[in-house]
């Protein structure tokens, strides 16, 4: 008699990813809320990844896209590409000409002042950080607005305080920079929660065991831009997700949110 072989069934070498949430598609471009820990595109320094959100949204709507600005890896939220090669020329001088307004929200280190002016000019950060030769670059302007939605004091000792303080905030970059508002806020003492370059690992990991988040708590959750046919301002938001809405919820920011026009998705 034959006998038969039992297969193991496991988890797939190359498992589907969830399809992206689309906010906002037309005929001539598409916003979508990029996960975090994605990376938008394939990088020098992230040579081991396979997954790009480009890739993946042009999979799901099988259409040739054309990436007007990017996001960085553990930043998540509203991310705008183009369809066609004219509406990505309109949408990148858009940019350039500062016509495109950008909303994030972060959990910081501290509480916040109610509201505030970063003028604090970066350096340019090089992609490649092998590279050697050649003089530093000027440092550029760079400027991001910021208020106050919500704070909360914990108790729990991270520093040498008895309780912790944490604050929700809106940040509006003026100017966009690599890394901006992880940088002025780091500028400002006020870190941002989950930020492993510029931020408190002390507090990175009270929030880790506490609320269970292992990524960085900032999420663009407005992007606004001019529509490349009709030049119409358009606006479009885009919901905190995942850990980040967990975190919201947990320390009962949510209505806070709310009432500051963010959107937090449960």
């Amino acid at each position: 008699m034959r006998r038969s072989r039992v297969a193991t069934i496991g988890p797939p070498d190359n498992p589907v990813p969830p399809p992206l949430d689309i906010l906002h598609a037309d005929d001539r471009c598409v916003v979508v809320n990029k996960p975090a820990d994605l990376l938008v595109h394939r990088s020098t320094i992230d040579r081991h990844e396979t997954a790009f959100l480009l890739q993946q949204l042009r999979d799901q709507i099988g259409r040739t896209i054309f990436p007007v600005h990017r996001l960085d890896r553990p930043t998540s939220g509203a991310l705008l590409v183009a369809l066609d090669l004219d509406a990505c020329r309109s949408l990148s001088t858009a940019f350039e000409n500062g016509a495109v307004s950008k909303r994030y929200a972060a959990i910081v280190r501290g509480r916040l002042p109610e509201s505030g002016h970063i003028d604090h000019p970066l350096r340019r950060i090089d992609d490649d950080p092998g590279r050697t030769g050649g003089t530093a670059d000027a440092a550029q302007d760079a400027v991001t607005d910021y208020r106050r939605i919500a704070e909360v004091e914990l108790p729990v000792c991270v520093d040498r305080y008895p309780t912790s303080r944490y604050s929700l905030a809106e940040l509006t970059p003026i100017t966009g920079r690599r890394h901006q508002l992880r940088r002025h806020l780091k500028h400002l003492s006020h870190p941002i929660i989950g930020d492993t370059t510029y931020g408190k690992s002390r507090h990175n990991r009270l929030f880790a065991e506490r609320f269970g988040s292992d990524r960085l708590l900032l999420a663009c959750v407005q992007l606004g831009f001019p529509h490349p046919t009709s030049g119409m301002f358009t606006i479009v938001g885009a919901p905190l997700t995942g850990t980040f809405a967990d975190v919201v919820d947990s320390i009962g920011w949510t209505d806070a949110a709310r009432i500051a026009g963010i959107a937090v998705a449960r």
